[in-house]
């Protein structure tokens, strides 16, 4: 069975970033090729070729380039005899349902994030073409609810949450070479995140609560993995916070591992989110996570069981569930390994790509 997926970039994003966790955890069955439409974002188009899965750049640079991309695309589902066609993210999802209309291909589509942060125009794009798919997949209950509300329920919607591989740790001579890199004093506890460097991911309100806690416990550093539009604002708050020389910016990162084994907690400050990958890296790597109540992370973790959640917008909670951890190392380890064994047992990339296998099967037999 081959099972095309379509995506605008393939980018170190979350969305990307299950791409090739999914084609290594595939059955034998099963053959896929990957598509996209922006040539510079192509940092997993290599990773994606190795897992097996052949990789075709469509070229189109700009919104308007990747709507008039939609011919090529059908001609692509036609030639590489696809039964299904998997499309991530809006962009992609409107192509492939007008693409797999003139192929004549069912259409699978993945839902990210909630409808209310979208465009206004790529939420009409969507209503206008969401009915020319014969599944939906959400990441989350959230992500469901939000489909349900804006799109009602004429395409079945199935919840599969994300999965992870779930890696090996790094060894210690990783950790201390990244240590010794950005200069991480040995014994300084350290606070994280993995984030693309989005207004999404409230990295403002992220460096308001490392403020407030460089001021408990001036002995904290900080780092923040990843890039992105935000960067040097960021940066700047960071210098009017007095943090310059506690917090590390180290920019996007092929191996994030080492990173996290650094990291006594992992501090999520988001608005809004689907399910984020980093989360579940984190808790795999027995990182213990404080994070805001948004999107599927409530899902994820159990307050105060696989983790500490607290309302959106309050950097002072953050803070204070942050020290808390810090001060208190056997609540720490307790959180750790309970997040730890929760991912195991409910996030693995193999529970999540077998659940899509079984949706492209019956979507198979459906069209027969």
């Amino acid at each position: 069975m081959r099972v095309l997926h379509i995506i605008k970039g393939l980018g170190r994003g979350g969305a990307e970033s299950l791409l090739p966790q999914t084609i290594r955890a595939r059955s034998l069955d099963f053959d896929y090729a990957v598509g996209y439409f922006v040539p510079w974002k192509s940092a997993l188009a290599e990773t994606i070729g190795s897992a097996g899965a052949p990789v075709r750049c469509f070229d189109a640079r700009s919104n308007a380039a990747v709507m008039a991309a939609v011919g090529r695309v059908a001609c692509w589902l036609r030639d590489e005899e696809a039964d299904v066609v998997h499309a991530h993210l809006p962009l992609a999802g409107v192509v492939a349902r007008l693409a797999g209309r003139l192929a004549g291909v069912p259409v699978v589509y993945t839902e990210h994030n909630l409808q209310e942060r979208y465009h206004s125009l790529t939420r009409l794009l969507n209503a206008l073409t969401w009915g020319w798919q014969v599944r939906v997949v959400a990441v989350s209950g959230e992500v469901a609810g939000s489909i349900s509300r804006h799109l009602g329920n004429r395409v079945p919607v199935e919840i599969v949450r994300n999965g992870i591989e779930i890696r090996r740790s790094a060894t210690s001579e990783e950790v201390a070479s990244v240590r010794r890199q950005f200069d991480l004093p040995a014994g300084s506890p350290i606070v994280g995140t993995v984030a693309v460097l989005r207004a999404q991911k409230r990295l403002d309100v992220w460096l308001d609560a490392a403020k407030q806690i460089a001021e408990a416990l001036p002995d904290v550093r900080f780092l923040i993995v990843g890039d992105g539009p935000l960067r040097a604002e960021l940066e700047r708050q960071a210098r009017h916070h007095g943090l310059a020389a506690s917090i590390r910016f180290v920019g996007l990162q092929a191996d994030v591992q080492p990173f996290l084994a650094l990291l006594d907690i992992f501090l999520i400050s988001s608005e809004f989110e689907g399910l984020p990958l980093a989360l579940l890296e984190a808790m795999a790597a027995h990182v213990p996570v404080v994070a805001t109540t948004v999107g599927g992370i409530p899902e994820a973790m159990k307050d105060r069981q696989d983790g500490i959640l607290v309302p959106f917008g309050e950097p002072q909670a953050l803070a204070e569930a942050v020290i808390q951890l810090l001060e208190h190392p056997a609540l720490r380890q307790e959180i750790a390994t309970s997040a730890h064994r929760r991912v195991v047992r409910d996030f693995s990339i193999h529970r999540m790509a077998h659940h899509l296998e079984e949706i492209y099967r019956e979507v198979i037999q459906d069209a027969q």
